[in-house]
């Protein structure tokens, strides 16, 4: 099984991830545009018992604006890390936290809220796919 490491922007916090992400791709909600402040966020998604904390677990901090995301940060350098979605049982590594991860987006997810067009032949997802919660509607690029 195939093994991804990744840690925050000064490396006090190291984590691992096995196997293969359930999804990946882009989400456009202001929410993670704000958190990630840029104007898309790249993600992976991955079943929550594959992904482990290997060092600095006491210096990972947490914010919930719903219950959906529990947001993660370092507490040294303030570098997002993950995001947990326990009502979906997955975490959300930030792409840009595995480098060795071949990033193969599949999708764009909040697609209405983008401030970014981008014309990639990805489908373009209004909100969610139906089966976490969404409409599973799709808009055109």
């Amino acid at each position: 099984m195939k093994q991804y490491q990744g840690k925050c922007f000064c490396g006090s916090v190291q984590f691992q991830v096995s196997g293969t992400p359930e999804a990946m791709g882009y989400c456009h909600c202001d929410s993670c545009r704000r958190w990630s402040a840029g104007p898309v966020n790249a993600f992976s998604l991955w079943p929550s018992d594959t992904f482990k904390i290997l060092s600095g677990a006491d210096q990972i901090g947490e914010f919930h604006l719903t219950e959906k995301s529990h947001r993660k940060w370092c507490k040294q350098c303030g570098g997002h890390i993950f995001s947990d979605h326990p009502a979906w049982g997955l975490v959300d590594v930030y792409v840009a936290n595995l480098p060795q991860l071949t990033f193969e987006p599949a999708l764009h997810v909040h697609y209405q809220e983008s401030v970014l067009p981008i014309r990639d032949g990805l489908p373009k997802m209004k909100d969610m796919p139906a089966e976490m919660g969404g409409s599973g509607e799709t808009l055109p690029e």
